[in-house]
């Protein structure tokens, strides 16, 4: 029988997971990207301007993240995460100072809520009633119900985590989504909720070793392929036409796997049903004089302009879900709102603005939104030889890195289950 391969466009972290899980089965893979580099929205590279390497966005991992955890182990990288081993939250009120710790007991059994000075500041035991609440919305409610601009549970824990782990706002909010990350990692306690992030940068920790492990198991990867069509003979993938005028023959006992943006899909596939509203997220970094010293090298931030301010050596980086508020801000203005806080936070001064950079990603993910939500389409798309990979298809997970690994697999198993 002659060999088969599996064609798998897109070299995000959807179509790494994918290639990865079918190169270690024994697949042939071949991998294309568009980029001169593989990662798509999840890599680290080097700015020029501020000098040193940095990430294009900054991402909390949770010990929980199964999938994540599984590649990470394939591709021998476990440690190029930080991981404290504790399951601690540090919070940071830029209103009035104010500083607390969320800290998860290691068991399920919440007992830590019992003590008053382990709770978050001005709440009370029934306040956490409400994660009853949300354990039983409905797959079509939102997380307005959560909304009340006087508690201080919202303020501090719900508000952050939904703009956070979601990038869309409360009202709009899918409550299922929110749901399936909240038992998959703090319903199980501390143990499946510990903060992790990379110690170097993305491309360090998720994409150089899973290019490592492909190209140890021959698989071919091309970069400056994009994909412009599809031929079909039928309900069957013939020919893949790229940019270059590449034509790449697909035999009758092959695989693709489309692993692109839903925005890219529309054009290439227009037949598949596609999330169409997306959210944007900031990201910007400040290059100090000096190592910053955070006890968690972390903190999120309440009543600020950001959510989350990661330190990295003398890098402080900061992240803003939710971000369609800036977009028509020039960049130094929102550079300096953002300063004020980060230097509140660290005891340095506001009006001496460090070296820094803005990134906004306008389509950074799909809004997760119940409507937004019924239009994900699952990895399995009825045709003989062709499945859907990427974080917008139907993970029952927002936008995350843990959502696009698993949709990764869920394409290999696609083509493992129809190849055999």
């Amino acid at each position: 029988m002659p060999n088969r391969y599996v064609h798998i466009v897109g070299a995000g972290l959807s179509g790494l997971s994918c290639a990865l899980q079918l190169s270690l089965l024994g697949e042939s893979v071949v991998l294309y990207d568009a980029a001169p580099f593989a990662g798509g929205r999840c890599r680290s590279f080097l700015d020029k301007e501020l000098g040193t390497r940095i990430d294009n966005g900054s991402h909390l991992i949770l010990s929980g993240n199964e999938a994540t955890q599984n590649f990470l182990r394939l591709t021998n990288s476990t440690d190029q995460l930080y991981n404290s081993g504790k399951a601690v939250f540090p919070f940071v009120d830029v209103y009035n100072d104010a500083k607390w710790k969320i800290e998860v007991g290691d068991g399920k059994i919440p007992w830590w809520l019992f003590d008053k000075n382990k709770r978050i500041p001005g709440t009370k035991l029934l306040d956490y009633w409400s994660v009853i609440d949300l354990c039983l919305a409905g797959k079509d409610s939102t997380l307005g119900f959560l909304e009340d601009p006087r508690s201080s549970l919202y303020n501090k824990f719900w508000k952050p985590l939904i703009i956070g782990a979601l990038n869309t706002e409360p009202e709009e909010a899918s409550a299922k989504l929110l749901k399936k990350v909240f038992t998959q990692t703090f319903l199980k306690g501390g143990k499946e909720c510990v903060p992790l992030f990379p110690k170097i940068g993305l491309t360090e920790t998720f994409i150089d070793p899973c290019l490592s492990v492909l190209e140890s198991n021959n698989a071919d990867i091309r970069f400056y392929h994009r994909l412009k069509s599809l031929m079909w003979e039928g309900d069957t993938v013939r020919e893949l036409l790229f940019n270059n005028d590449t034509i790449v023959e697909i035999d009758p006992e092959d695989w693709v796997v489309l692993a692109l943006p839903a925005w890219v899909m529309r054009d290439v596939l227009p037949e598949v049903p596609v999330p169409t509203e997306f959210r944007s997220i900031l990201s910007s970094h400040f290059r100090l004089d000096k190592e910053v010293e955070l006890e968690h090298s972390f903190t999120g931030i309440v009543n600020g302009h950001a959510e989350w301010l990661f330190a990295r050596n003398d890098v402080v980086s900061v992240t803003v879900s939710c971000a369609e508020r800036y977009r028509h801000i020039p960049p130094r203005e929102v550079a300096y709102l953002i300063w004020k806080d980060v230097a509140k936070i660290l005891g340095l001064n506001e009006t001496k603005i460090p070296t820094h950079r803005i990134f906004l990603e306008k389509c950074a993910t799909i809004a997760a939104t119940p409507k937004e939500e019924h239009k994900r389409p699952s990895s399995f798309t009825g045709w003989k030889n062709i499945a859907l990979a990427g974080e917008w298809t139907a993970t029952e997970l927002p936008s995350t890195i843990e959502g696009a690994i698993r949709s990764g697999i869920k394409a290999a198993q696609i083509v493992r289950r129809w190849k055999s």
